[in-house]
């Protein structure tokens, strides 16, 4: 199913999260605003589709308010819950822990606590990975430093013997931060928990630093991608500045959707090409990037910076496709390739340039949150807290026009969120980059 299938035929698709029973018990939460039942939020806020559907009579989609509810399915005394960090490092990480150990333990009063260690490999006991037990004094600093005191893994792990683990542990609270690969693990165990008829909440804090989830709005970690870009960014002009006919080219995250590389073009306006998964691109022709570079010479610049997004491009390099233990497709290396060709094709030209290449992946990964995006981690993880003591479960916390609300995971993991080549987020890229001028797509100008 594709986002826009969704939007054409919501009657079709179940925007309902699942639930383990009734909620009977009053919620200890105090000075707070519950929920109320039933409440929902839309999702998509075109005023001429929703009153299009409306009029038609036709169901409109919406998706269940996330907050504290005023009865809870879970009684706080008898809770165990665990927490899971799994996939890459993401700024925040450390944040979503802590949020959720500071909620379970001040707002509900749990204090069974525990961090499964690396990944979903900590729920099968053949690893021997023994779970640590948290408390707000375990986490009280944890948000400065990056990464997750969790530890992180990737692959698949069997089902069976994750809920087996969690059943013997006498888990009843599960929380999965990680992208669509955990999420659909975390799917896969919510729905062998309702199979058996085990009382477990399995909820999902949505982790991809590419920003690339359907329906969860922005995601934890990638405002501070685009904040770290900004020194790299900075460098590579002072590294192309300094050589005649001299190239900053920086190789972003983003293995099919261009977000952090869009954004950052934009955010640090001395990008001249920025190359995103979504828009095809050639290196020679009338079109290609080594024709735009030599238009940008051609007019006097005398040099030029590149930010391409780890995804772009893909469709130029040869070799076998790989995958990682998650079964995601491992991205041939744009970056060296792009340099290789840039350095080849002005060298046979007989005016070298000087391409200096930096990929700065790792080192924006593992960075604390900063900002709105560590109180973004915060909100999330409380919401999420919220979502499994109430009793709902198979779900991920997401945002839609500042409401957080309840997503089933799997409208979350439908498809990859991508850049709209046609809104204005690309158009602002393109029009501060110049690259439409650059690659001939439009007259250029001089200066």
């Amino acid at each position: 199913m594709t986002i826009q299938e969704i939007f054409d035929r919501p009657e079709a698709f179940d925007f309902n999260v699942p639930t383990l029973g009734e909620c009977t018990v009053d919620n200890p939460v105090r000075d707070t605003v519950f929920v109320p039942d039933g409440a929902r939020t839309l999702i998509r806020h075109n005023a001429e589709y929703v009153e299009s559907r409306i009029r038609a009579g036709l169901p409109v989609p919406s998706f269940e308010k996330a907050g504290p509810h005023r009865k809870i399915f879970h009684a706080p005394a008898w809770c165990r819950a665990a927490i899971v960090t799994c996939g890459g490092l993401c700024p925040g990480l450390n944040d979503v822990v802590k949020g959720l150990v500071q909620t379970l333990w001040f707002d509900y009063g749990v204090r069974h606590i525990f961090g499964v260690r690396y990944g979903l490999e900590g729920l099968v006991p053949s690893y021997g990975h023994e779970p640590i037990v948290l408390t707000p004094e375990d986490v009280d600093d944890i948000h400065q430093d990056g990464g997750t005191i969790l530890g992180s893994s990737r692959g698949g792990q069997d089902t069976a013997t994750i809920v087996n683990t969690l059943s013997h542990l006498n888990i009843n609270l599960l929380f999965c931060i990680g992208g669509d690969g955990t999420l659909r693990a975390a799917r896969d165990i919510a729905e062998e928990v309702l199979k058996r008829k085990l009382s477990i909440s399995v909820v999902g804090v949505p982790k991809t630093i590419d920003n690339d989830l359907a329906f969860i709005g922005r995601s934890f970690g990638f405002e501070t991608a685009v904040y770290e870009t900004g020194h790299v960014i900075t460098c590579a002009h002072v590294e192309a500045k300094g050589a005649p006919r001299g190239v900053g080219l920086v190789k972003l995250m983003g293995r099919d959707s261009g977000f952090i590389a869009a954004y950052a073009a934009i955010a640090n306006s001395v990008v001249n090409l920025c190359l995103v998964p979504e828009v095809t691109f050639t290196l020679d022709g009338e079109h290609g990037v080594l024709t735009a570079l030599e238009r940008r010479f051609g007019i006097g610049k005398s040099h030029a910076v590149i930010v391409v997004a780890e995804g772009a491009g893909q469709d130029l390099l040869q070799g076998e496709t790989r995958r990682d233990a998650s079964g995601n497709v491992l991205k041939k290396d744009i970056g060296t390739f792009l340099k290789t060709k840039i350095e080849e094709h002005f060298a046979a030209k007989g005016a070298p340039v000087s391409v200096k290449y930096f990929d700065p992946s790792y080192m924006i990964r593992s960075v604390p949150a900063r900002g709105s995006d560590a109180i973004h981690c915060c909100l999330l993880a409380k919401n999420a807290v919220h979502a499994a003591m109430a009793g709902r479960t198979n779900c991920v916390v997401g945002k839609c026009a500042d409401v957080y609300m309840l997503v089933p995971i799997a409208l979350a993991t439908a498809e990859r969120q991508k850049l709209d080549v046609s809104g204005p987020l690309w158009q602002a890229v393109v029009d501060v980059t110049r690259q439409g001028e650059y690659m001939g797509y439009e007259p250029l100008v001089r200066g």
